[in-house]
């Protein structure tokens, strides 16, 4: 379909949920008055709802219906907009068909998935046909895994300008304050239900390179471990596992394979949460890894995760409007090249990170595709962060108060 012939430049799909208000509302105050944007999802009232409540210049956007369980309605919403951005998870029930719709259509795409599984199996199914109709379909576009991807990014591009080489041992240490998400909830849930329905995919969850492009071609070189024990850096910093490392680390891999292992063949890349130092900090860290040990453990029995859904947050649901204003986020990955050289990058904003933060990075990424098409990669089919905007998504999240920076150490 010729770019002139779409209705929209940019559609909200799954508008009404906790998530996509908040993407709604920043994109009311920060997308420019002459971009045509769409809120959609299936109820037409809960659309005017979400509209009313929205800044000015929001108020008087499109409201298209459509449902995840009707291809029609997904089709015909994927022809009428060059963009599509959506917050309706878990992406392995929902999200499948709206892929496919996109990539079909030669639509643009973004969503926040967490979901290896789901990734996974959207790249099988339509990285060949968003290859030939152009569409960038790209994943994981909040806190799952803007700041990791960017930062490695930004690592592997500083080591290469100055002659460093590539990337050889790479760790994130995140610190962060925040809210629990109903969504996040949700999605470990429906990734449990999927290994328990086939076990057999557990090996796809398992491999440190499930998501790469070409898995006989990736180098034979031991990846840290996502999961593991407290342990203490060398300068004394307690860490625990973190829980969006199994995800975020394959991001990362697949965009270096994207681009030829432009970040190095060698490459070992992990990631940990930061806790702090001293007994506190150890104790802390014992803690969490101890809570996330037996979160997952009861999710994988029936019994035990219907009690944990009595008390985790419900899916669509999320953190009042102090904790997402209060929280932050700070991830600082240190590197280290093939010839010694040593960098780290700070990748930091302000906002509840899977919410308020992510609502930032999702718009920003989503205008981006809109917008500034010109100036992106030349790539098209299953994407990253990085491999589908790099530079220019650095650039505007930077303008929009989030930190990124890379320096030699």
């Amino acid at each position: 379909m010729a770019e002139d012939a779409r209705t929209y430049d940019l559609v909200v799909y799954g508008a009404t949920g906790f998530v996509g208000r908040l993407l709604a509302g920043y994109l009311a105050e920060h997308a420019p008055p002459e971009i045509r944007i769409a809120l959609a999802g299936r109820s037409r009232e809960r659309l005017e709802e979400v509209r009313r409540a929205l800044p000015s210049g929001g108020r008087d956007w499109a409201l298209v219906e459509a449902d995840s369980t009707d291809p029609a309605s997904l089709d015909s919403l994927a022809g009428a907009t060059r963009v599509l951005v959506t917050t309706v998870g878990p992406y392995a029930r929902y999200g499948l068909p709206v892929v496919e719709a996109c990539a079909k259509a030669g639509t643009h795409y973004a969503d926040l998935t967490g979901e290896v599984l789901f990734v996974r199996d959207a790249i099988e199914r339509c990285d060949a046909v968003a290859k030939e109709t152009g569409a960038r379909i790209v994943h994981a576009c909040g806190y799952d895994s803007i700041p990791s991807d960017l930062s490695v990014f930004l690592l592997g591009r500083q080591a290469a300008a100055d002659g460093a080489g590539g990337l050889r041992d790479v760790q994130l240490i995140a610190a962060l304050r925040g809210g629990f998400s109903g969504g996040t909830i949700d999605s470990m849930r429906a990734q449990v239900e999927a290994l328990q329905a086939d076990p057999a995919r557990r090996r796809v969850v398992g491999d440190p390179f499930a998501l790469s492009p070409d898995r006989a071609a990736e180098p034979d070189t031991r990846q840290p471990r996502d999961a593991g024990m407290p342990a203490q850096t060398p300068d004394g910093r307690w860490t625990a596992p973190f829980v969006m490392a199994p995800f975020n680390t394959r991001i990362v891999r697949r965009s270096n394979a994207l681009q030829d292992w432009a970040y190095g063949r060698g490459l070992r890349y992990g990631e940990v949460m930061g806790t702090g130092r001293g007994p506190l900090g150890a104790v802390t860290a014992a803690g969490i890894s101890a809570g996330l040990l037996a979160t997952v453990s009861a999710m994988s029995l029936a019994p035990t995760r219907a009690l944990l859904d009595r008390v985790l947050p419900a899916p669509g649901t999320g953190p009042g409007e102090s904790v997402r204003e209060n929280g932050w986020f700070r991830m600082v990955v240190d590197a280290t090249a093939e010839d010694g050289r040593r960098y780290r990058a700070t990748a930091a904003g302000s906002g509840d990170p899977g919410y308020k933060a992510t609502a930032v990075m999702l718009g920003e990424a989503a205008l981006a595709l809109a917008l500034d098409g010109d100036r992106l990669p030349d790539r098209a089919g299953s994407l990253t962060p990085a491999t589908a905007m790099g530079e220019v998504l650095v650039e505007r999240l930077r303008a929009a108060g989030h930190t990124y920076e890379v320096a030699a150490v």
